[in-house]
């Protein structure tokens, strides 16, 4: 997977996605808005198990614990975590869609950097062009047509200086 200015590349496709609200940036901080340059791998996939069936047998169901933490001081930094979890975190089981699929990238995982960013995923979008906190996101189907054709170690490649 290659992230261009007018989508991701995949399989022969090119998938309209957003991205940051703070653009693409090499040198990714917690909270400021950007997706991370580099070449990250897919690690990890989760799903809502109420709302879809899992799409490969290695992804992981969300249940009501399940939470990842952006508390950049803690030990648990940028890993899944559950609750009680008194630390910063994002809930992984939403009321919104956003969440239903996950996939899960090695950035500053597993063995995060304090401030170098977190919870980097791959996850829909709530409508076209609507930037996100630093993750790639897209519309449900295209998502979902990703979620099937990838396996753990599948590189997304997300250029400081993209180009079609």
């Amino acid at each position: 997977m290659i992230l261009t200015p007018t989508g991701l590349r995949f399989h022969g496709r090119k998938l309209p996605c957003s991205i940051g609200k703070g653009g693409v940036k090499a040198d990714k901080r917690e909270g400021d808005g950007a997706t991370p340059a580099g070449i990250h791998k897919i690690v990890g996939m989760y799903y809502r198990p109420d709302r879809i069936r899992a799409l490969q047998d290695w992804a992981t169901p969300i249940g009501n614990m399940d939470l990842w933490s952006d508390a950049s001081g803690d030990q648990q930094y940028n890993l899944h975590v559950r609750r009680p979890y008194d630390k910063s975190h994002e809930v992984l089981r939403r009321s919104d869609p956003l969440y239903d699929l996950i996939l899960v990238t090695d950035y500053n995982w597993p063995n995060a950097v304090a401030g170098k960013g977190s919870a980097i995923f791959i996850h829909q979008w709530r409508r076209p062009g609507w930037p996100t906190e630093g993750c790639i996101a897209f519309q449900r189907d295209h998502l979902r047509w990703i979620a099937e054709r990838i396996e753990p170690g599948t590189r997304v490649i997300v250029p400081e200086a993209m180009s079609d």
